[in-house]
């Protein structure tokens, strides 16, 4: 048999598993205390979008046309771009939501911190960031609707750079997926 198949010990008859839970028990409790207090606040931003989004899914901006049942302005793009994203936000925040409750409902074990939690953590995150952004982006098409001809196209830049720079940007080198990997080292 291959020697990897025994389980090695130590002079004091100890495994390296059984010294790694010992040497980091208090690293595991640090952690999961860390997990759910991000966990719990993630939730209820995302319950907040999830409540919005779902308001302006379910109420359509303008009228209803009184022979057909379809919405006045369903001909615009802005009211295309408006429920798509509306139902992007609602879709994801609810993502964000299960995903903080697993997270809150997990174990806390020392070997569902290599895998399992920052995948669930980083779902969740990515989701509720792809929601605040998908509600922005429905705010603003919200405001088109009410916007004067003139002034569509300064409030388009100013959505614009409100949806890429605050949003987008600070996004991207938050999430170093090296260091979720398996084996990666501090350097």
């Amino acid at each position: 048999m291959p020697m990897h198949f025994f389980v090695r010990y130590n002079k004091d008859n100890r495994t390296a598993r059984e010294i790694f839970i010992e040497t980091h028990k208090n690293l595991v409790e640090k952690g999961g205390e860390w997990l759910n207090n991000t966990s719990n606040s993630c939730s209820i931003v995302a319950a907040l979008i999830a409540t919005i989004a779902f308001t302006t899914s379910a109420t359509i901006p303008g009228d209803i046309e009184a022979e057909s049942g379809k919405p006045t302005l369903e001909k615009q793009h802005a009211f295309n771009v408006f429920s798509i994203s509306s139902f992007i936000a609602l879709c994801f925040s609810v993502t964000t939501v299960v995903m903080s409750l697993a997270l809150l409902t997990s174990r806390h074990q020392e070997k569902d911190f290599s895998r399992d939690l920052p995948r669930k953590l980083l779902c969740g995150l990515s989701s509720l960031f792809i929601s605040i952004t998908a509600i922005l982006v429905s705010f603003c098409a919200g405001h088109f609707f009410v916007m004067k001809d003139e002034l569509k196209y300064v409030a388009f830049t100013i959505y614009a750079d409100d949806v890429l720079c605050y949003n987008a940007i600070p996004i991207i080198p938050s999430f170093d997926i090296g260091y979720f990997q398996e084996g990666a080292t501090k350097k």
